[in-house]
């Protein structure tokens, strides 16, 4: 396999991007430092300056939301799959609308710091129970995406130099993981937004800039894009047709679906990106927060589908594969192709950027659940001060990172995608069921959201456990064993449906539920909201 470094990228590009990402990582630490928690409010560690406009809200959604995964991945699977490629990018759009439209609003307004809070309002009688339960899910979830972006991290370092040796390996992701852990420990969530809102602006100029050179080659004519791509992949008109990636069989077909299930649904009920709902200070902000989101996620995910067409149509599917077999150069091939050095070192630096953004919100998500739902609410009972709740926090980001860096290190080689995979079909299958329960469904209790959290998040490992994922076939990571008696890789389509139902059944099974008037009381606070400054002096859990 052909790397960038053997014939495509100059040893000046790597230099670029290094400068480039040096001086943002120097610039946004520093920033993260002023703009980080002066005192001991826990407030400001969770949520950080909740007094920001709509659009800098927004910008910071759609930098939580937008993984690597979108600018490498999404189009590198174009560049090879055509028409599959770009419904994969379509299901990034439809769960962002699902975020939209079913839980933002009355997430935001009944939650306080962390999911924890919206369900042990929602079901105070076994709070503790359920606040570990959604813990223990938080963080497989957010741990597991850790590791893929420490991962990717590697990955894309590969793209220079070949394969690294141990050392240099060991030396990016332990890099990596350290700047991430310093932007949550130290900056909290302002330390995290500010990051997430350069990536933000960075990703959509990057994808712009891209994008329109493509189109400025085309004559701005989507019709001769669309014949250069065809005649590039050497598929001519099937690379536009439906089935050139999971059009060969009826398992084949079904894979598809419950990819795009935990795609889907799984990206709405990401810890970190649902945590972030809960920064703006009022329902209207949030309102226009979520349409800036909107129409940055739609215009990243659309531009992202012309760069990975430009990149067929320009590089060629095959040389794009002989680089890459998943595509993931794909990006770097074009922007080398149409910018040169410039160019490919501004992606590059961004794709980087990307990585340390994403991994920075999942920390702080997962860092705040161990320290408020677990630490605070659970072994303090809600009795710690805030100085030794914040503490916690910054204690267990630095715990999270450095077992994010020993998995990660650990797992080299491991395929990114499925880690973030099943980090989607825990996150549809465990935590958007008992939250789309706790939100709308009037007899739901703490057995049923039980059931809910536990058994999805074990049937969702599960599946993926005894799949091919893991044996069977020579991609597997034990490729001589075989007890992959669950065909799809992909385990939505049964984990989905199967969190529901434990919900359900749980809760009939119960012999007895919450009291009426709690969820009477949660409904209207959830429609309605209350007053930030009352709920912020009041602890969960404490008298009203």
């Amino acid at each position: 396999m052909m790397t960038l470094s053997e014939g495509v990228v100059g040893g000046f590009s790597l230099k670029l991007t290094f400068v480039l990402f040096v001086s943002v990582v120097v610039v946004s630490m520093f920033s993260a430092l002023i703009t980080a928690p002066q005192g001991d409010e826990i407030s400001d560690f969770y949520l950080g300056n909740r007094t920001m406009s709509p659009l800098r809200n927004g910008l910071a959604m759609c930098g939580d939301y937008l993984s690597a995964a979108t600018l490498l991945g999404s189009t590198g699977l174009v560049a090879l799959t055509g028409y599959d490629g770009l419904l994969y990018l379509v299901g990034t759009v439809v769960a962002w609308m699902m975020v939209v439209l079913l839980i933002a609003e009355p997430l935001r307004n009944s939650g306080k710091f962390t999911l924890g809070d919206t369900l042990a309002l929602r079901l105070p009688r076994n709070q503790r129970s359920v606040r570990i339960a959604l813990a223990a899910c938080t963080l497989t979830i957010c741990v597991l995406y850790i590791v893929a972006q420490l991962v990717g991290s590697v990955a894309l370092l590969t793209q220079f130099i070949g394969a690294p040796s141990s050392t240099t390996r060991t030396m990016c992701v332990v890099l990596i993981g350290t700047l991430v852990v310093l932007y949550v420990a130290l900056g909290g969530m302002p330390g995290a937004t500010f990051i997430q809102i350069v990536k933000a602006v960075m990703l959509v100029v990057g994808v712009t800039v891209t994008a329109i050179i493509v189109l400025h080659r085309y004559g701005w004519n989507l019709n001769d894009l669309l014949g250069a791509a065809a005649d590039g992949s050497g598929m001519g008109q099937r690379f536009l047709e439906p089935g050139l990636r999971y059009g060969g069989s009826t398992t084949s077909k079904l894979d598809f679906f419950s990819l795009q299930l935990a795609i889907a649904l799984g990206l709405a009920a990401l810890p970190h990106v649902m945590m972030r709902l809960l920064a703006p200070r009022s329902t209207r902000v949030l309102r226009r927060s979520v349409l800036w989101a909107t129409g940055l996620v739609g215009f990243v995910c659309l531009a992202a589908g012309v760069l990975g067409l430009g990149a067929t149509a320009i590089v060629g599917r095959q040389a794009i594969a002989d680089v890459d077999s998943k595509g993931d150069a794909a990006v770097l091939l074009l922007a080398n192709s149409i910018g040169g050095s410039v160019l490919t070192a501004l992606i590059s630096c961004l794709a980087f950027l990307t990585l340390m953004a994403v991994a920075a919100g999942l920390m702080l998500a997962a860092a705040s659940s161990l320290a408020h739902d677990v630490y605070g609410q659970v072994v303090r009972k809600g009795k710690a001060s805030q100085t030794e709740e914040l503490t916690a926090a910054r204690l267990s980001a630095v715990v999270i990172g450095v077992l994010g860096i020993l998995l990660a290190l650990v797992s080299y080689g491991a395929n990114t995608a499925t880690l973030a995979f099943l980090a989607f079909a825990i996150a549809a299958s465990a935590i958007l069921p008992t939250m789309v329960y706790s939100l709308f469904w009037r007899r739901f209790n703490a057995r049923g959201a039980l059931l809910s959290l536990y058994g999805g998040l074990a049937i969702s490992v599960l599946l993926v456990v005894c799949s091919p994922v893991v044996s069977s076939t020579p991609a597997s990571f034990f490729p001589d064993a075989d007890f992959a008696f669950f065909p799809l890789q992909n385990p939505g389509i049964v984990s989905v449906p199967a969190g529901f139902l434990l919900g359900w059944l749980g809760t009939l099974l119960s012999g007895h539920g919450e009291d009426p008037e709690v969820y009477e009381k949660f409904e209207v606070r959830s429609m309605l909201g209350t007053d930030d400054q009352q709920e912020q002096q009041q602890p969960v859990g404490a008298p009203q």
